[in-house]
């Protein structure tokens, strides 16, 4: 017992720095789903990092069958524990416990800031209402809470309320006038945030970081960076290895049914565009006959297209014929779940047609996707694909990628578009 209580030493070391590497220490900022997902994540993390400490000390010493019941007791209380905790900082935050807030502005930025700052009562702000910069709209009532006075009269307000933190969500036209507001209150103890009206900008991604002192926003950031990168990388190559071993045979019998029905190459190669806009070669099986696309150019496969082979119809039906590109989640150029390739002559005219189209590159492509796990695939809406790549971008997670990967199996068994 003495072992595995020394043990407990390395194990708080680790999951205390894992967890605080993910910002899992923060208050605030998280849904409930981010937190289960961001926890689980860490739990991952910091148990591989436990195998690797204990096989360099004592890996003849530790029973597995301890490890195995630590991970799954950790996978499953850690998450229920964070969630209790969280409710009872709900519990906690009771009246005269909160902050009482304050919000400068009443447009579209400040009611959405009050919206979500309503539904995290965890927070334990108060919310008692705004200010407009129109005074005819002082009794005017915004998201249920009243417009208390105009900006000129923030000192005011703040010292009858009793406020603690100043909120400001002033919408674009009305930033230069922040400077002005804040010096009626650089005297009062009071806490000062403000919501930058940047959010109609925000297309992918975006986050506040510091460099050298400096605040910077990013409008624009692909969620693939540090664990999360390591992460769907190990992921990838352990499914795509265990995929090949268990789908060769029927790769094989694919490539000879082929060979044998039609004359021409065992793979079909087509340039494709992955990650930030780097093309690679992309091999499929096979599917129509030699030269199909000399007379008609680059267009998509329609139901009955005479250039497709009669093996080339049962492989597309079953997507047999992307098995191939297994090997190309191996080697780095794609993943398991992405959005899909294209080909760069169809996105030259994709780019033109479809606003925020080459944004999906900023994920590497996939085998499977969530556009394509909802019906999208082939020829149907372009700009439903585009929102569906962008929203999977957006939410990524390890979940996120397996519950793609089940309905893929689903997908593939009863898809009319795949043809």
């Amino acid at each position: 017992m003495s072992l595995y209580l020394w043990g407990l030493i390395l194990v708080e070391a680790i999951w205390l720095l894992t967890l605080y590497l993910k910002g899992l220490y923060k208050t605030g900022g998280r849904t409930r789903k981010q937190l289960f997902s961001g926890v689980i994540q860490a739990e991952m993390i910091a148990f591989l990092l436990l195998i690797a400490a204990t096989w360099f000390t004592h890996r003849q010493s530790y029973s597995r069958v301890v490890f195995a019941y630590f991970f799954v007791l950790t996978t499953l209380f850690l998450p229920l524990f964070r969630i209790l905790l969280r409710h009872i900082f709900i519990v906690s935050r009771r009246p005269g416990f909160r902050t009482r807030t304050l919000i400068v502005g009443a447009e579209e930025l400040a009611c959405q800031t009050a919206e979500r700052l309503c539904n995290r009562p965890e927070l334990g702000v108060e919310l008692i209402g705004f200010l407009s910069a129109q005074p005819q709209r002082i009794e005017e009532l915004i998201c249920d809470l009243p417009v208390l006075g105009s900006y000129q009269e923030v000192d005011r307000i703040v010292r009858s309320y009793g406020v603690g933190l100043v909120l400001f969500a002033l919408p674009h036209e009305h930033q230069n006038r922040l400077g002005d507001i804040l010096s009626l209150i650089e005297d009062q103890m009071v806490e000062v945030k403000v919501v930058p009206d940047l959010y109609r900008f925000v297309k992918l991604g975006g986050s506040v970081e510091e460099f050298d002192g400096l605040q910077i926003i990013t409008l624009t950031e692909s969620p693939m960076h540090g664990w999360d990168r390591i992460l769907k990388r190990t992921t990838d190559m352990v499914v795509a290895l265990l995929a090949l071993v268990v789908f060769s045979p029927v790769m094989l019998l694919a490539g000879l049914a082929v060979k044998l029905t039609s004359k021409g190459p065992v793979f079909y190669v087509q340039k494709r565009m992955g990650l930030d806009g780097r093309l690679f070669n992309m091999y499929k099986f096979r599917t129509m006959h030699p030269g199909a696309e000399g007379k008609t150019g680059p267009v998509w496969c329609v139901p009955g297209d005479p250039r497709v082979t009669g093996v080339g119809r049962i492989l597309r039906r079953t997507s047999m014929d992307e098995l191939p590109q297994l090997f190309h989640v191996l080697k780095g150029d794609m993943s398991l779940v992405g959005p899909r390739p294209e080909r760069p002559e169809l996105i030259e005219e994709f780019r033109r047609k479809v606003p925020r189209y080459m944004l999906r590159h900023k994920m590497k492509a996939g085998m499977t996707g969530w556009a394509q796990v909802n019906g999208l695939r082939g020829n149907t809406s372009l700009e439903d694909r585009i929102d569906h790549d962008l929203e999977y971008i957006k939410n990524w997670s390890l979940a996120f990628d397996l519950k793609i990967l089940l309905k893929t199996v689903y997908s593939v068994l009863t898809d009319k578009n795949a043809y």
